[in-house]
């Protein structure tokens, strides 16, 4: 088995050579393992080229197709996620994933689950991460969640300066807010937006969120400057959801929200 060492330039990248070369060792077309682990072609295509990380389906369906795997697949998807998220991220992904409803707060961008490929581009374009394309690949597998048959319900809480603030020019925000328009028409989901004229919440200055699942208690998240923290403590919890109950009180109702971001998309846009 090759190696990151062996000209494979990143974790990504890695995994896709390994799928590709078993792939090809069986003689199986790109559309015959889509099928087997229930994706399209471009997607097998787009993970052999190392351009989205695979899903936890994904990387079983290979443990199953390919002879001699022996969870080889599973244990490799899980090293590339520890490596292509932030450090400690990959522990609130996996919680992610798990959610029935994520609720997400954002005063300063989108969130990812909600994010363009061009727009999480462009965002990371502003940072100083050597594996900017690993983090957008990460970042948009992330979005698998949401189509799934019975996806969880994605609950987003924009501040108004979130529409405004531009990220890789007028194409790409366009798109952007077309993508959320369409997000806030498709059940269950719900996109509201604050406008700047509220006051700030409760001290609230961090995107933060909530996780609720259909068993178990439910989980915070604060992002921070040198990191998001996952947060469990009860007390903790309860205030995380009930300043998030708050700001949706404040935030314009849904419907109102979608014609908001109409207004910015053709006043900015």
């Amino acid at each position: 088995m090759g190696g990151v060492g062996d000209g494979v330039a990143s974790p990504l990248e890695h995994f896709g050579e390994e799928v590709r070369l078993e792939r090809e060792r069986l003689g199986m077309p790109r559309e015959e393992l889509g099928k087997e682990a229930c994706c399209s072609y471009s997607l097998v295509a787009k993970i052999e080229a190392g351009v989205r990380v695979p899903s936890v389906e994904f990387a079983e369906a290979c443990d199953r197709v390919f002879p001699y795997a022996h969870g080889r697949f599973s244990r490799l998807a899980t090293w590339v996620l520890k490596r292509a998220y932030p450090h400690g991220f990959d522990e609130y992904v996996k919680w992610e994933q798990a959610a029935a409803i994520i609720r997400r707060f954002q005063t300063t961008l989108v969130p990812g689950l909600a994010q363009t490929e061009a727009y999480a581009r462009a965002v990371m374009a502003t940072g100083r991460a050597r594996n900017q394309g690993e983090l957008v690949a990460a970042r948009i597998s992330r979005q698998h969640i949401l189509d799934r048959e019975h996806p969880p319900q994605l609950w987003i809480v924009l501040e108004e300066s979130v529409l405004r603030r531009s990220f890789g020019g007028r194409d790409v925000m366009r798109a952007q807010l077309e993508k959320l328009l369409n997000l806030a028409n498709t059940a269950p989901h719900v996109v509201q937006v604050v406008l700047d004229r509220e006051e700030t919440f409760h001290g609230v200055l961090s995107p933060f969120g909530v996780l609720s699942f259909d068993e178990g208690a439910d989980l915070a998240h604060v992002d921070g400057f040198l990191g998001g923290q996952l947060l469990a403590d009860p007390p903790q919890v309860a205030d995380a959801r009930d300043t998030f109950a708050l700001i949706t009180a404040k935030a314009l109702p849904p419907d109102e929200s979608s014609r908001y971001i109409r207004a910015v998309m053709k006043e900015c846009y």
